[in-house]
């Protein structure tokens, strides 16, 4: 072993390749592994990933570098992504991050002095409904404001319980990188949940007693909706409608 990973972290690491048809297919869940042991992506984790998966540490450092979870300077307890996309951004998301940045007296992706509070814009994490959204260690906090913002990053630096908007408690960062790995933390039964506004279609679908169409798409000729879910029927209605190719070319010599 020609890298400082400890020897539980490499077997960890090993495990994780060996769930893999083919071993490289882990190298995602490996980063967050190394995430959870380190703090970061190191040198030394990149050149672990690289060894067991039989790649160049080039290729495991281009994906490290790709994508914007993995991140290669240490990372906080918490990591607070606030969503400045357009729709958050409009909403508040841009008062809270300035907020925020004052506050902690940090910039983008820069953490706390006392190591508690890592804070970063982040792209649209899809929870536009309940704009503006903050994300704590990979957990929503919806409909947030720059004093209700202000509030969870105060707690967690005082060492206080603080649950997502949707339910679980947060973990640490390393925790969560953990679970990420693969690894069960014993919390999903605490969440998420669905929240209100996600549900909100399926509670008028039950509410006017409306069902799912059939899965199976029509292809009537005329455009009808098909009038059996039995597809070898429906088939057949579909032949019989549908002209011959002998028919459509006696069809067009008439013309």
């Amino acid at each position: 072993m020609t890298t400082q990973i400890d020897e539980n972290t490499w077997r960890e690491l090993e495990e994780i390749a060996a769930r893999y048809p083919q071993k490289r297919s882990g190298l995602l869940p490996m980063l967050h592994l190394v995430q959870s042991v380190e703090g970061r992506v190191t040198p030394e984790g990149i050149e672990a990933c690289a060894d067991i998966l039989g790649i160049s540490a080039a290729e495991v450092s281009g994906v490290a570098t790709f994508y914007t979870m993995y991140k290669r300077k240490p990372v906080g307890d918490y990591h607070v992504g606030v969503c400045t996309n357009t729709l958050c951004a409009v909403m508040g998301g841009d008062l809270i991050f300035e907020r925020l940045k004052e506050h902690l007296d940090v910039g983008n992706d820069e953490t706390t002095a006392d190591g508690k509070i890592t804070l970063e814009h982040v792209e649209c994490n899809a929870a536009c409904d309940y704009a503006p959204v903050m994300m704590v260690n990979w957990e929503f906090m919806d409909n947030q404001t720059p004093e209700s913002a202000v509030q969870v990053v105060d707690d967690l630096r005082e060492g206080k319980a603080v649950h997502s908007t949707r339910g679980p408690r947060l973990c640490t960062w390393r925790e969560a990188e953990r679970v990420l790995a693969g690894y069960d933390d014993g919390l999903a039964d605490e969440g998420p949940a669905a929240g209100p506004a996600s549900l909100l279609g399926l509670d008028l679908a039950r509410e006017k007693g409306w069902s799912a169409p059939s899965s199976r798409a029509s292809a009537r000729p005329d455009g009808a909706p098909a009038e059996t879910d039995d597809p070898v029927a429906e088939d057949a209605a579909i032949e019989q409608d549908s002209p011959s190719d002998e028919t459509a070319a006696e069809k067009q010599e008439g013309k």
